[in-house]
């Protein structure tokens, strides 16, 4: 699990291409304000939602394997019961790492995650710490 500040600057520089779970168009939840923002600070961002087929401009695509491109990192903002079918998709698709957003604690996944070589970053709000160690 990645904690030090120097880890998490390493992930988030090394990074290129994000897919985030629970992306949503509606103003009072975090996921969609916060795709947009990882957007503007130069990230490929790909919004997953069944529910949408756009969230902000951005295509939005139903699950992790219909995205085009291999994805770096996996943003997760869903409930954290819902946790695990993600990292298992995260790690059928090839994902490098998983972020896991504020709240969102399950560390059974975390665990599926780290065994299969990913990275884990795990309540932790991901426009936060770029903020802190990026700019």
């Amino acid at each position: 699990m990645l904690t030090k500040d120097e880890e998490l600057k390493k992930l988030l520089t090394e990074t290129k291409t994000i897919a985030v779970v629970g992306a949503s168009p509606k103003p009072w939840r975090d996921s969609g304000e916060i795709s947009m923002f990882l957007q503007r600070k130069g990230y490929t961002v790909y919004p997953v939602n069944p529910r949408y087929d756009e969230v902000h401009g951005m295509k939005c695509y139903p699950d992790l394997k219909s995205i085009p491109e291999k994805i770096d990192m996996v943003d997760i903002f869903r409930n954290p019961d819902e946790v695990e079918p993600v990292i298992e998709e995260a790690i059928t698709v090839g994902a490098k790492s998983v972020w896991m957003q504020l709240g969102v604690i399950n560390e059974g996944a975390a665990q599926k995650a780290e065994n299969a070589g990913l990275e884990v970053v795990m309540d932790r709000c991901i426009a936060v710490d770029h903020r802190a160690l990026i700019q």
